[in-house]
Parts: structure tokens; C-alpha cells; sequence
């Protein structure tokens, strides 16, 4: 059979706010998550191999990932698998282009590329419903990476509504040398002690009303409260977009990647030099929403 290739698109959050934490441990969301043009490939081919334990063999291009039962593809083809009963075997190739470890949701996006191409390869008719449903049980963003585009997540970032995406404009996105532990950023947020919240009501009503000013003035992240004290660096780079051009500039989830919404390409290819020049990142992409 023609191997199959499915694109894995890296998310940013245009707003996030944590509620509380729950009895659970997870903390209860609330973000605008928009899918963005940096994307990993990831090709499916069956193995020929039949057993009651298929086998799943992974071939990566990066040294940083491992191939291991602890990765997110291999977690997510594996539950497909037992799922439906799958016995033969498959190979799965990923070319990582998403920054790793960058709050860009990276390893989810690979997990739901998984379940859109064992989909496909095993012709399983898979609703999305259905990939969602077993995709949380991979991680929280995997839901919303199966969906992807624009959406308001709730819950741990499970509860989905789609909303219309925002006008276009120009992304500058850029993940500093850095990597920062999502547990960490999480295990030191203190909800009680937020002093502010960032208006997620109004900027989905500006993503209605296809108000750019309105979603970019309303940009936040609260976990920035915990990152940006760890990593100055990251305050750092948002100035240095705001100062560029952008509109405005934020953290994307836990960190440590850094986004500027520019109206002009040319002052994102400016602001893309700059950021380079003071060695600020080594990861800089100039993109746009998906």
C-alpha cells in the first residue's frame, strides 16, 4: 500500500487562563487555542507483521526525541491498535519541524496526526468524535490538535467550541534556547494569588466580529506569571516584538516560545532579523494562522 502522510500542526494560545485547580490535580482551563503554519510530517505504512502485539517501529530525525513507549505516537498508535483490534504492524516516520519542549503542543499535534492516519491506513472510519474520545486519554491538547483551527478549550482543554478564525495576519513566533518544564510552570502557579485574568468572553466575541485590535488588545497568559520569573528572557523577546511592530506579543502555553501578531510582513521580517541578531533565539519562523 502508498504510504500515507498527515501534517501535525503546532498550536498557540491567543489567550490562557486557569480557573482553579481540581480535586483531580489538573487545573480547570480556559484558552483560545489557534492552529499555526509550523507543522511536523509524519508518514504511516503498514508493516506486514501480524501478532497479537503488532508491532510499532518509529523512525525519527531528531537526536532530542526517543522512540520509546513513553512517546506520545507511539502511545497513540498503540491505543488505536488495541482499540480496534489491529494485527498487523506499522511504521511511522516523523520530520519535527515544531520546536520541542516549546508549549506549542508539538508531541500532541504527532499523537493526533496518529489517530487522522491509522485512520486512513487501517480504514477504521474513525469519527472525530471518536478520535477525541480516545485521544484525551493521550494527553489534554490532543483533542484540540485533532480538531485544530480555532477554538475555545475548557475543562483540562477537552470541552472544545470552534470559533471563526481570526483575520489574517502575520506570525513571528520564536522559542528561545531554553526548555521549560510544563510540571514545573504548573506546580508553581498559585490561581489564588493571580491578580488579573485575561478576557477570554471578549476576545471570542472579537474573533466573532473578525476584530483584530479586539483579540490582540485582550491577549494574556497567566502562566507567563510563573515562566517569565524563571526565564526574564521571555519578557525580553515580547518587548522586543512590541518594539518591532507587533500588535502584540505573548507566551504560547507553559513556554518557552514567544508570538508577535504583525499586520506587515515587512515589520516581522525586520523584527525576524533583529531577534537574530541579539542571539535571542535560534528557532524563529515567520508564519500565519491555519
Amino acid at each position: 500500500m502508498v504510504p500515507i502522510t498527515r501534517k501535525a500542526y503546532a498550536k498557540i494560545n491567543l489567550g490562557l487562563d486557569v480557573l482553579r485547580k481540581r480535586p483531580d490535580g489538573y487545573h480547570e482551563m480556559k484558552m483560545i487555542m489557534q492552529t499555526v503554519g509550523i507543522y511536523d510530517a509524519l508518514t504511516f505504512q503498514k508493516s506486514g507483521s501480524r501478532a497479537k502485539e503488532p508491532e510499532i517501529s518509529i523512525f525519527l530525525d531528531n537526536a532530542e526525541l526517543s522512540a520509546d513507549k513513553n512517546n506520545l505516537i507511539y502511545k497513540a498508535a498503540r491505543l488505536i491498535m488495541q482499540t480496534y483490534g489491529i494485527e498487523e504492524g506499522v511504521e511511522i516516520t516523523l520530520n519535527k519541524n515544531i520546536p520541542i519542549a516549546a508549549g506549542m503542543a508539538g508531541g500532541s499535534a504527532d499523537a493526533a496526526a496518529v489517530f487522522h492516519g491509522l485512520n486512513e491506513l487501517f480504514e477504521l472510519s474513525m469519527s472525530l468524535d471518536e478520535m477525541k474520545r480516545l485521544g484525551v486519554k493521550i494527553g489534554a491538547d490532543v483533542p484540540y490538535c485533532i480538531v485544530g483551527e480555532t477554538a475555545l478549550a475548557e475543562g483540562i482543554g477537552e470541552i472544545l467550541t470552534p470559533l471563526p478564525a481570526p483575520p489574517e495576519a502575520v506570525l513571528l513566533v520564536a522559542k528561545p534556547d531554553i526548555n521549560v518544564s510544563t510540571k514545573f510552570v504548573f506546580e508553581n502557579l498559585h490561581v489564588d494569588q493571580l491578580k488579573s485574568h485575561p478576557d477570554i468572553d471578549g476576545m471570542a466575541r472579537a474573533l466573532e466580529q473578525g476584530d483584530l485590535k479586539g483579540i490582540t488588545d485582550r491577549m494574556g497568559n497567566v502562566l507567563e506569571t510563573v515562566t517569565i520569573k524563571e526565564y526574564p528572557i521571555i519578557h525580553s523577546m515580547k518587548e522586543e516584538m512590541i518594539k518591532g511592530g507587533a500588535e502584540n506579543a505573548l507566551m504560547s502555553g507553559s513556554g518557552p516560545t514567544v508570538f508577535g501578531i504583525f499586520k506587515e510582513r515587512e515589520a516581522a521580517e525586520e523584527c525576524y532579523e533583529a531577534l537574530k541578531q541579539q542571539a535571542f533565539a535560534k528557532q524563529i519562523f515567520i508564519t500565519e494562522f491555519v
